[in-house]
């Protein structure tokens, strides 16, 4: 009997020491996210937009194609499949690399959210895992925290370009296409279950526009997300689950009583007036529910803009994540990427109208192969960040340190 009672209690010990400590992650406590330890953290990050899903006008491509698909169409005319594919392995092998964490590091950012496209999560050894894991480590050795944010959905959650979707928000509609996010959640959830530099999930980045037509889909959104988090739940209950309003993360009105004892409300706003109003409806939600708030994007303005916003974010003790870490010719980012030599060229081309039947007509404006070819060669040069150009202004807008690029 002492035995058996004896092994019973080795049993539990070892059963109990399997077990990840709740404490050792960051979680939620009240309206706050605190560390391992208990400590309250306000995040300070950016996201490293245009990596893992492109946008058009951070390649200058305003008025022409916006979405992966359609970005990756034009790269595909213009250099061809086989040297396309290379080219997207090595653009996203040199968009985000060590030095570019360690400069966030640097400069005073704790956190970095990551937009993440389904496409390349589909299996263990997908390459979005290769990639991500480098982006993890890194961040562990230069003690940044990362947010997964699930940018591009299976079957779209805007139907607009920023989700790489077919111009409607199927998500909501589609069993099937919901049981795929599921699916691909479960696969990122059960991979970083015991990672503690991940700190948690953004589930849907800016779900249902503000259009009127998309209205109606509102009631649909949160028993989405009690769906998610059942699924995430029962492979990972280590990791904060971060969850968007409608009408791009600013309508909260769509949720009911929190239904996650780990749960973070993401907000995003922009081009508004800088005055309480904008936030006091989400402090208001985080005072009646005792859940955290966290800006997931802003930006996209002046320095002045963002210093005033920043400001008020802090003043109302809500963290943030500014977009995007980097754009190209412009300096609303943390760094600047230099167009390469002909990209000029290659805009002009890609404004053009685009179908099969224009082929001819595009044939004649087409720029000739020499110049193609150095211009997408320069880009992946110039997307390196020793290449790129930091922006003083815009660190000192968000209250962070200066820094240089060591060439």
């Amino acid at each position: 009997m002492r035995v058996r009672r004896l092994l019973g209690v080795v049993g539990i010990a070892l059963s109990l020491a399997s077990l990840p400590m709740y404490g050792q992650f960051a979680h939620t406590q009240g309206g706050e996210i605190v560390d391992a330890g208990g400590k309250p953290v306000l995040l300070r990050g950016t996201s490293l937009g245009n990596w893992m899903v492109t946008e058009g006008y951070m390649w200058l491509f305003e008025g022409g194609p916006q979405s992966e698909r359609e970005i990756e169409a034009l790269v595909t005319e213009l250099i061809g499949p086989d040297r396309a594919e290379e080219f997207w392995k090595q653009y996203r092998e040199n968009y985000v690399t060590k030095a570019d964490i360690h400069l966030l590091h640097e400069a005073g950012f704790n956190s970095v959210r990551v937009p993440l496209h389904y496409r390349f999560f589909e299996a263990e050894n997908s390459e979005g895992f290769k990639l991500l894991d480098r982006v993890v480590e890194w961040s562990r050795q230069e003690g940044l925290y990362v947010i997964l944010d699930m940018h591009a959905a299976p079957g779209g959650q805007t139907g607009t370009n920023i989700d790489d979707s077919y111009g409607y928000p199927w998500l909501y509609d589609s069993p099937k296409e919901q049981a795929h996010l599921v699916a691909v959640w479960q696969r990122i959830a059960k991979h970083y279950a015991n990672n503690r530099t991940v700190m948690g999930y953004d589930l849907l980045n800016e779900p249902i526009p503000h259009y009127p037509a998309l209205r109606p889909l509102n009631g649909e959104l949160e028993p989405l997300y009690k769906k998610l988090t059942a699924a995430v739940r029962e492979v990972d209950r280590n990791h904060i689950l971060f969850l968007g309003g409608a009408q791009w993360d600013t309508n909260f009105g769509v949720f009911g009583p929190p239904f996650d004892k780990d749960t973070a409300y993401s907000l995003h706003k922009y081009w508004m007036k800088v005055e309480q109003p904008a936030v006091q409806s989400y402090v208001d939600f985080r005072q009646k529910y005792g859940v955290p708030l966290w800006l997931g994007e802003s930006g996209e303005n002046t320095d002045e803009w963002i210093t005033q916003f920043r400001e008020l974010l802090e003043k109302n003790d809500i963290g943030w994540a500014f977009w995007p870490y980097k754009k190209m010719g412009k300096s609303s980012a943390v760094v600047t990427v230099e167009p390469p030599e002909g990209w000029d060229r290659i805009v002009a081309f890609a404004k053009l109208p685009r179908a099969v039947g224009a082929t001819e007509a595009r044939l004649k404006e087409r720029p000739e192969q020499a110049l193609i070819d150095k211009a997408f060669a320069g880009l992946l040069e110039n997307i390196k960040l020793e290449r790129c150009r930091v922006n003083e202004g815009y660190l000192k807008a968000l209250g962070l340190k200066t820094v240089s690029v060591t060439k």
